[in-house]
């Protein structure tokens, strides 16, 4: 049986209006020091979203989405953060903002696959 790593994640969340403090959930970003693991997975539900807010730029939020997870892989096209190691990328994401996305406080937890625990949190947190 495998130990049981430390991991820790973030709900993504659309913020369309920040002094409102209202969200939806968007997606899961989910890091485990030990395996070197930064993976971020996000879905977004155009007609849910529009019922949220008709106003929003939906593009323009995939794209930002699409940043977050070229920042998690390091690859080329996510700038000066994505070159930092993987557990600064991770608190640069996580940092709390007032931008139209943001994530929730960090939470942890063990796990023995993290691939699958952040298939798993996706699903109950943001499906």
């Amino acid at each position: 049986m495998q130990e049981k790593k430390l991991f820790e994640y973030a709900v993504i969340r659309i913020v369309p209006r920040v002094e409102r403090e209202e969200f939806l959930n968007v997606g899961v970003i989910v890091y485990c020091r030990e395996l070197k693991f930064l993976q971020s997975l996000y879905h977004l539900n155009e007609k849910r979203i529009r019922n949220f807010c008709s106003e929003i730029d939906i593009e323009e939020v995939e794209n930002n989405l699409k940043i977050f997870d070229l920042i998690c892989k390091g690859e080329k096209g996510s700038g000066p953060i994505g070159k930092l190691p993987i557990a600064e990328r991770f608190r640069w994401l996580t940092a709390t903002r007032s931008t139209i996305i943001q994530t929730s406080k960090v939470h942890p937890g063990f796990s023995d696959n993290a691939s699958e625990t952040l298939d798993k949190l996706f699903h109950q947190l943001v499906l």
